[in-house]
């Protein structure tokens, strides 16, 4: 009997059209990749994603948007299944979209920092003081991440005190120096932290260190750590887990997750490493009911939340261009999916995440039909789960691939 795998790459933030109620977010009109294509056309820039075009992207933006991308000049032969995917969950962040799509969708509402200054709670702060032992702390406010170390780097090095901010995501963040304040010490603070956010039902913790010895010189490393809580029912990865398959997590999917069901962990920093650490876990684990899962962080953290659109449309083109190598490591019975969690429009007023369609493209040994528009991420879930003959999930609709 032929061995059943099936890998997901979650290419974060890369939303193809606002959703029908993007309005209700501030996001209404906003649209990660038609915005990219349109500044290229606009500045008369070459934008080339054959790959992605061939597995359907192109006709997904239009099932989506009804109207074409200039970069998809219809000239090739299309090879996968494609659609597209609107959000169940009530959020736009990284941990309701992750979970979606295994199959858990989000339908309670996170906490959230609203204020702008003064964004956390006296009584949460005062307690972080006291149980970490820290002098103090910097920012309280709604910020960039790297406009924040630009802006308070150097404060926090002559003081200690850690930066603590947040975002419109369910989120508190901590920013640390790895050699001024430590790793280690950043990741003991984020894990009391999390502790004491447990009454206030806060989606993540994120330990965000940076180097350098100057505003100009302070870069964020890869050693950023996502504390979050578990998910509120079985996952895929559970399920996989509980049923003889293997998982494979690869870059943040184990932090995502909680560590719950995520099975063999393979951190990776940066697109390239990400890309390799995917396919060398595809040539080396051939067992029947594997699992491989892998988000590309990049496409949300360096560029969409840092309103990068020329270096968007430069890391698509990259990920394009490793899309081969990672279809020639498949089996015919094996699946490969790509999708994302959310949209993060680089073009968009801010630097938040906007409330998007996702992506649902999938490739099985060259075959190829339309998807259509899921009502849920969820039928992802439920379409691995289907493939490699797993108890069915709890949400979604399973898509016929042949």
């Amino acid at each position: 009997m032929a061995n059943k795998r099936a890998i997901i790459i979650v290419l974060d933030s890369f939303g193809i059209g606002a959703l029908p109620d993007a309005k209700k977010f501030g996001d209404a009109g906003s649209n990660t990749l038609g915005h990219i294509d349109d500044y290229a056309t606009q500045n008369k820039l070459s934008f080339d994603i054959p790959n992605l075009l061939k597995l359907g992207l192109g006709r997904a933006y239009t099932k989506v948007n009804n109207k074409k991308l200039a970069c998809d000049n219809n000239n090739y032969a299309l090879n996968g299944f494609y659609g597209a995917c609107q959000e169940q969950s009530t959020g736009k962040d990284t941990t309701s979209g992750h979970w979606e799509i295994a199959g858990c969708p989000v339908l309670f509402d996170w906490g959230y920092f609203t204020n702008l200054e003064n964004s956390f709670p006296q009584k949460l702060l005062d307690s972080i003081v006291e149980k970490s032992g820290v002098k103090g702390y910097l920012g309280n406010c709604h910020a960039s991440g790297t406009d924040i170390i630009r802006d308070l780097g150097d404060e926090h090095v002559k003081s200690g005190k850690p930066i603590f901010y947040t975002s419109a995501d369910s989120v508190f963040q901590i920013a640390c120096h790895e050699q001024y304040f430590g790793l280690q010490n950043l990741y003991k603070l984020c894990e009391i932290a999390r502790e004491e956010l447990a009454p206030y039902n806060i989606a993540r913790v994120i330990a965000r260190p940076f180097t350098g010895d100057s505003p100009a010189a302070y870069e964020r490393t890869g050693n950023r750590k996502d504390y979050s809580v578990l998910p509120s029912s079985k996952t895929l990865l559970d399920i996989c887990s509980d049923n003889g398959g293997q998982v494979i997590s690869i870059g943040k999917i184990g932090d995502i997750y909680a560590h719950q069901g995520t099975g063999i962990e393979i951190k990776a920093t940066g697109l390239a490493e990400l890309c390799e650490k995917t396919i060398n876990a595809i040539n080396e684990h051939k067992e029947d009911k594997t699992f491989i899962m892998t988000n590309l962080v990049d496409f949300d953290m360096v560029y969409g939340h840092r309103r990068n659109t020329v270096g968007y449309k430069e890391a698509l083109e990259y990920f394009d261009s490793y899309l081969p190598e990672i279809i020639a490591t498949l089996t015919p019975d094996d699946i490969l999916i790509l999708t994302a969690d959310h949209g993060c429009d680089p073009t968009w007023p801010g630097s938040d995440h906007t409330r998007e369609h996702i992506p649902f493209l999938m490739y099985h040994n060259g075959k190829s039909g339309e998807i259509g528009i899921c009502k849920t991420y969820s039928d992802i879930g439920q379409t691995v789960a289907k493939h490699l003959n797993l108890p069915k999930l709890a949400n979604g609709v399973a898509v016929e691939h042949g």
